[in-house]
């Protein structure tokens, strides 16, 4: 596993604010995630938001269906409020169930709901909605930073999310310290170096 020095994690995420413009609709999503905490049908609107650009490779071929959504939202909302309030150094091995039970049922609620590809599930999807509903503990992936770290998700991406969210947790013990910033997660900062790095080879 890759342990980046003081000198790479910060050029990760500079890089990343240099080329990524995508990140206002982050911001966006965030803001109204927070906003509308507690109201599952505006939360869903929130990360419509998100997924609906981030994702669009994805959902170019349909969109998950809203109402699905909104009740797993609603049908989980105390599990996803107990880890919105915790960051990811405070994961442990009895965390697990609850991250396997969110992860799947997210990724059933967030499958293509119609089209030539309805059913088609998005283990990315999952991990940018299980972030803005806990960004200082959940990771975000995709398709090359998974792969990076070992933890690709073509079998059991449950599984592999909680391999790589343990390896996270080992990168943020490390890096906590290199850099403060109040306007960005430990999570986010992470991801922003992983995908420099990884999916953009900027660095």
């Amino acid at each position: 596993m890759n342990i980046p020095n003081r000198e790479e994690f910060l050029k990760g995420f500079e890089e990343f604010e240099k080329h990524e413009k995508r990140d206002a609709m982050y911001k966006v999503a965030t803001f109204l995630v927070s906003h509308f905490w507690g109201k599952p049908s505006d939360m869903a609107d929130g990360l419509g938001v998100l997924l609906l650009t981030w994702n669009q490779a994805f959902y170019r071929y349909g969109i998950f269906d809203f109402d699905k959504l909104e009740r797993c939202i609603a049908g989980n909302f105390q599990k996803i409020e107990n880890f919105r309030n915790r960051d990811i150094s405070t994961l442990s091995s009895s965390d697990e169930d609850d991250i396997r039970h969110l992860f799947n049922q997210f990724l059933e609620a967030l499958q293509i709901d119609s089209g030539k590809m309805q059913g088609r599930k998005s283990p990315v999807a999952v991990a940018k909605t299980l972030h803005l509903l806990a960004p200082n503990f959940f990771p975000l992936w995709d398709d090359k930073i998974a792969r990076a770290y070992r933890c690709y998700y073509n079998e059991n991406p449950a599984e592999k999310y909680i391999s790589f969210c343990k390896i996270t947790k080992s990168i943020a013990d490390r890096v906590k310290d290199y850099f403060v910033r109040s306007d960005k997660t430990l999570t986010k900062l992470i991801d922003e170096y992983n995908y420099s790095k990884y999916t953009q080879g900027w660095i």
